[in-house]
């Protein structure tokens, strides 16, 4: 083989093992993570309480029977619109009416029984005077010696048998006041039951229920028994969500916080409310598991007036617990926990990045022997891109909002925060080299 060719042939071997390096370098697999970072930023975060339940009008009153009987008359139907004192219904009223006939028949005859004693009683103390003249005639007899000790004695048992009597026809008047008083109580028991056959409207409202037809009976409750709801009448000028709040969310309510109710038949629509009643024990459901939620109840009332809602309606409530102006804003999903080591003064404890290092294990944190004052503790915090590195810091949060956390402390402006991939952002740890994949540092309006 010539010099010359063997010149070729090795620098050909030359170029294509240099080839082969620049290759190996050139597309040698990164160990750096690839992921989504947020830029923090300064925004007007919401605390929002959701809760589902009810549309209530504020007045419902269900209107029972208290007298039973056939229903005779009936003035109303279901969705009509009543005033106060309208008349309603009426039940048969005939048997009432005879008691109450017989009522004032018996306080007429007790009447006319106390005006016999009194006369009784009138003649009672005429005689008595008159009994007690005679004595003091025979009285005065006897001191002149010209009357008998008999016709005196006489005198005197005469003047005691008529106080006893006056007595008792006086005893006789009082008894006979007290049947009076008795038959009138009497009587006007009668006719208040009378009145109840007839009835009319409480409030003004709306006809919401009609559980009974003419020629239906009525019948009364008892204790164990309730009685037949008629008609229920409600008052939908004040209209109230009665909603149930979840147990981890009821100390954040107050009275007077504004919330925006959907109602679910009325969609596209959204109403202003008010918490104006919170309930403070949790609302008892029969035969419930050990394991359901503790819900509490919360009243919301509504502004201004719905025409077209009805009483039980669903809908759902969304509370403004908080409100928080120009905050800085951490995403909810940068948020994670991680076991670090901290120092006596509570600052995280980090190992020096040295290149071509090893990436460090998920929440090892450093692999260092603990120093004198040093713990581990697991910590909140987040993620942040710093020299192509992932630095894991505290975050000390406020209120959350629906896509974000309040920032109290540990984060500045601008600082760009790992979001994503859900994976990169549970398994990356402090101090593992990433790669920024997409910055998302749109603005958008926040709760």
């Amino acid at each position: 083989m010539s010099g010359k060719k063997k010149i070729l042939i090795g620098a050909g071997v030359v170029v294509l093992l240099g080839a082969v390096a620049f290759a190996n370098v050139k597309f040698k697999k990164s160990d750096a993570v690839e992921v989504n970072v947020e830029a923090v930023e300064k925004r007007r975060l919401e605390a929002i309480v959701s809760a589902s339940g009810k549309i209530q009008p504020r007045t419902l009153v269900n209107i029972s029977a208290d007298t039973m009987g056939r229903v005779t008359g009936l003035a109303v139907n279901e969705g009509d619109r009543v005033t106060r004192g309208q008349f309603l219904l009426e039940i048969d009223p005939r048997n009432l009416r005879t008691r109450v006939q017989s009522g004032e028949a018996s306080l007429q005859a007790a009447r006319s029984q106390a005006e016999q004693l009194r006369l009784s009683l009138d003649s009672a103390r005429v005689n008595l005077k008159a009994a007690q003249d005679s004595l003091r005639r025979q009285q005065e007899l006897w001191k002149g010696g010209l009357t008998t000790r008999e016709q005196l004695e006489r005198a005197e048992n005469d003047v005691k048998v008529r106080e006893a009597d006056l007595r008792a026809q006086e005893q006789s008047v009082r008894t006979q006041q007290l049947r009076m008083r008795q038959e009138g109580a009497t009587l006007d028991s009668a006719r208040y039951d009378l009145s109840k056959v007839r009835l009319e409207s409480p409030i003004n409202g709306i006809v919401t229920r009609r559980n009974i037809e003419e020629g239906e009976t009525a019948v009364t409750g008892t204790m164990n028994n309730p009685g037949t709801v008629l008609l229920t009448i409600a008052d939908m000028s004040i209209i109230e969500a009665e909603v149930e709040v979840d147990e981890t969310d009821i100390p954040n309510v107050q009275l007077g916080q504004m919330a925006k109710v959907t109602v679910d038949a009325m969609p596209g629509k959204t109403f202003t409310a008010k918490v104006t009643e919170i309930g403070n024990s949790p609302i008892q459901v029969t035969g419930q598991a050990a394991s359901q939620a503790t819900n509490f109840k919360v009243v919301l009332t509504l502004e201004g007036e719905i025409p077209d809602v009805r009483p039980g309606f669903t809908c759902t409530a969304e509370i403004t617990t908080a409100v928080r102006d120009n905050v800085l804003a951490v995403p909810i999903q940068a948020m994670t926990v991680r076991e670090m080591v901290v120092d006596a003064a509570g600052t995280v404890v980090r190992e020096p990045v040295t290149p071509g290092a090893a990436r460090p294990r998920r929440g090892t944190g450093p692999q260092t022997d603990l120093k004198p004052g040093q713990t581990r503790k697991e910590l909140e915090g987040v993620f942040v891109v710093r020299d192509n590195r992932a630095e894991f810091t505290p975050v000390k949060t406020g209120i959350a909002g629906e896509k974000y956390f309040e920032g109290l402390s540990g984060l500045k402006e601008k600082d760009q925060v790992i979001t994503g991939p859900f994976t990169s952002v549970r398994e990356i740890s402090d101090g593992s080299p990433v790669k920024v994949e997409a910055a998302s540092t749109r603005r958008t309006t926040t709760k």
